[in-house]
């Protein structure tokens, strides 16, 4: 590196660099090339910076896994997760105070929520079925649908219902405080049941038994112009033009009504110059069953409790009452080939009427509901024990005559 090399284009020997310039050449060419040339890095730098790789990695691996289980699980199971290599508050900053922020909020909504439960508790202890209407929407200006409905009857009860708190009937809310809250609505509450071959008639011919039946209840029960005292074709035209006597008897109570000759017996009428249905719902409860009938034929039996809230017709009146009417009713189908009878009519065997606050003694054809603070028909005083009308037992002898004064209604 000492021995100073010739100049290209000059002859050698004649011209050449001083000595010192070439030396302090060399030097300056040997500390340039010590600064370039790569360093290997010390122990302690390598040992960090495979802590750092090993830490990215790790951490890369915790989103993935997170990221699988949001997939399967849900957000929900990621509630309150943090990266098992990152400590509390790594890179977080304010978001911790955000959820401070958060856990206030729902404290202070806990708190709001439990002031709430204690004032729907003592309301429920107060009047519960001022909050059993609340939640159901029972006796809205449709009558109000439960949002408990009682399953279908199947047999008889062996008891009566509960009883409920003794609010009364209010126009918006004509089912306040009565068992028919959780009654079907109208026709929806007469369900027909699966027919079969019985009594020498088919499965069909048993089934248009059946549903002439409902069709008959329908119409004597709950049709609209029925209740307001119009003559009911409907139910009319379903029985048998071979029972003449029936056919009289309930033409003549329609026409002329009187002791001897009560359409109540069949058919539910109101005079429409004293009262009129409040909400367009009537609840209706009960059950319907058949066997064969003796001489051949179907039997059907029907026993239903129909609840209907009125006012009076009068203009402003806002007072309601609730008349109550339980019916039982036995039908035969006949089969014609060994029965007297017409296919596809029905021949009424029994008729039984069991009716709650209405006027007793008064024979005009109509229902006279008890407004209390109103003036009503007159009629004979009720007597007796007091019965439940919502009691659906099976009636006993002195509940279905006679004219009892009731618990409730």
């Amino acid at each position: 590196m000492s021995e100073k090399p010739p100049i290209s284009g000059e002859p050698s020997g004649d011209a050449s660099l001083p000595d010192e310039i070439w030396e302090q050449f060399v030097r300056d060419t040997e500390q340039d090339i010590r600064a370039s040339a790569p360093k290997e890095p010390s122990a302690r730098a390598r040992m960090v910076a495979e802590r750092l790789r090993r830490q990215e990695e790790a951490s890369e691996r915790a989103a993935r896994e997170d990221g699988r289980k949001l997939t399967w699980r849900g957000i929900g199971a990621r509630k309150g997760k943090r990266r098992g290599t990152e400590p509390a508050g790594w890179r977080t900053g304010p978001a911790w105070q955000e959820m401070n922020g958060r856990a206030d909020r729902r404290r202070r909504m806990g708190g709001v929520l439990g002031i709430l439960g204690c004032v729907a508790l003592l309301l429920v202890a107060l009047n519960p079925s001022r909050a059993l209407s609340l939640v159901t929407g029972g006796g809205g200006s449709s009558g109000g649908t439960p949002a408990a409905q009682l399953p279908p009857e199947t047999a008889a009860p062996t008891a009566a219902p509960a009883s409920f708190d003794p609010d009364r009937p209010t126009l918006t809310e004509p089912f306040r405080g009565s068992p028919a809250l959780q009654y079907a609505d109208g026709a929806a509450g007469i369900e027909v049941p699966e027919a079969t071959a019985v009594g020498g008639l088919s499965k069909e011919e048993v089934a248009t038994a059946l549903n002439n039946t409902r069709a008959l209840l329908v119409d004597a029960d709950l049709a609209p112009a029925t209740l307001r005292g119009a003559r009911p074709e409907t139910a009319l035209g379903l029985i048998d033009p071979e029972e003449k006597d029936e056919v009289d008897f309930l033409n003549t109570s329609l026409a002329k009504p009187d002791k001897e000759h009560d359409p109540l017996s069949m058919f539910t009428r109101f005079n429409p110059k004293e009262a009129v249905p409040v909400g367009g719902v009537v609840k209706t409860r009960g059950r319907m069953t058949f066997a064969k009938a003796d001489g051949g034929g179907v039997a059907v039996h029907a026993d239903y409790t129909f609840v209907y809230p009125l006012k009076q017709t009068a203009p402003g009146s806002e007072t309601v009452a609730r008349t109550i009417v339980r019916r039982v009713l036995d039908v035969e189908a006949a089969d014609p080939a060994v029965k007297e009878g017409t296919a596809g009519k029905l021949w009424i065997v029994r008729s039984d009427e069991n009716i709650a606050n209405s006027a007793c003694g008064v024979n005009d054809g109509y229902l006279h509901p008890d407004f209390h603070d109103a003036t009503t028909a007159s009629g004979t005083a009720p007597s007796g024990s007091p019965v439940d009308p919502y009691d659906r037992r099976e009636l006993s002898a002195d509940r279905s005559k006679g004219c009892h004064p009731v618990s409730r209604t």
